[in-house]
């Protein structure tokens, strides 16, 4: 019988940013993931504490960022990749009046250190934007599908990582540990993400699917290089490559493809560029969310296991600093913010 401190079952961002706060804190561990079906590979891979919508703030978002920062740059340093980029988003202006909700907005005391008082003139011809951007300052990506790819291999080196499906009939929970086939852990935690719906330990009653899509598009005469927010985003990538999206189909846990959400995304795209373009790819996943807007953690009936999931549209942003909340409550007895605790749902 092999004895860690940790089983984690499933490899998003959500069980990456957990294995590193467990590493940190000299725990033992190992990872139960097939590779597959991760919405974070498909996701934008954006970190922004700004609501672009309504120019508001992101619950908790100063805070979020703080953590995300330095996570991400000690991440890139460890695996030897780039995966942060400090890239700023402009946001397109569509009217006078949201040049001034965003003079407003850039002056109050919460979002001054994220938004530009400046409205930026647009000198790109490939951009739709007469009335000009609003820059959002402390934002960036992440490359997601490099993340989770060298983190796998980085597991797999360090035979941490086994690639297989879990088999939950298989669990079994003592007083002061769990077992798993030959593994014997203190506690188990479910980093699994959409795919918690097929866990029987999950109370899916609040947990919603919301599809996303992505398509990939290349455009030689764009030549942008910053994160570019209208009705969609349209996210740089490499050799005149962008990311463009994403679409929002609530209560859909599919993971196919759809004509539908190409449309969708061709409508919006050509109100926000002029020039030609051609689509090289179209990826789906489905987010983990909550009815509430806000991600799944701590425990239920069982101590010993733990969830750490829906986290929604803004994993990227969240997720170090809920992995070390829940770090603390795991390990410390500290009580989670009630926004978050998985018991909020109880009664």
């Amino acid at each position: 019988m092999k004895e860690v401190d940790y089983i984690i079952v499933g490899l998003g961002i959500a069980g990456i940013a957990f294995c590193e706060t467990l590493r940190k804190n000299n725990k033992s561990f190992l990872v139960y993931d097939t590779g597959i079906n991760h919405s974070t590979i498909i996701s934008g891979g954006v970190f922004n504490p700004v609501v672009l919508k309504r120019f508001t703030a992101v619950w908790n978002g100063s805070d979020f960022l703080e953590k995300a920062i330095p996570f991400y740059s000690d991440i890139s340093e460890k695996l030897q990749v780039q995966l942060l980029e400090n890239t700023p988003i402009y946001r397109i202006l569509n009217s006078i009046e949201e040049q001034n909700d965003w003079m407003v907005a850039s002056d109050k005391k919460v979002l001054s250190p994220f938004l530009s008082t400046e409205i930026i003139k647009n000198t790109n011809q490939s951009i739709k934007a007469p009335h000009g951007f609003g820059k959002v300052l402390e934002c960036g990506k992440i490359n997601p599908s490099k993340l989770i790819s060298t983190y796998r291999d980085y597991l797999q080196d360090n035979n941490q990582l086994i690639t297989e499906t879990f088999e939950y009939e298989k669990l079994q929970l003592k007083t002061n540990s769990v077992v798993y086939n030959t593994i014997s852990a203190t506690k188990i935690v479910f980093t699994e993400g959409a795919s918690a719906v097929q866990n029987p330990y999950f109370p899916t009653n609040n947990f919603v699917g919301n599809k996303g899509e992505y398509l990939l598009i290349k455009a030689e005469k764009l030549q942008l290089q910053e994160i570019l927010k209208g009705p969609l985003f349209i996210i740089p990538q490499d050799e005149d490559i962008y990311k463009v999206g994403a679409t929002y189909s609530r209560d859909d846990f599919s993971k196919h493809a759809t004509e539908e959400a190409r449309k969708t995304i061709v409508s919006k795209l050509e109100k926000m560029i002029s020039c030609d373009y051609e689509i090289v790819d179209q990826i789906a996943g489905v987010r983990p969310t909550v009815k509430d807007r806000k991600p799944l953690l701590g425990s239920l009936e069982n101590k010993n296991l733990l969830f750490f999931n829906g986290l929604g549209t803004r994993g990227i942003l969240m997720a170090p600093l809920l992995s070390q909340w829940l770090y603390n409550f795991s390990e410390e007895n500290n009580n989670l913010p009630p926004e978050v605790n998985i018991g909020r749902f109880k009664n």
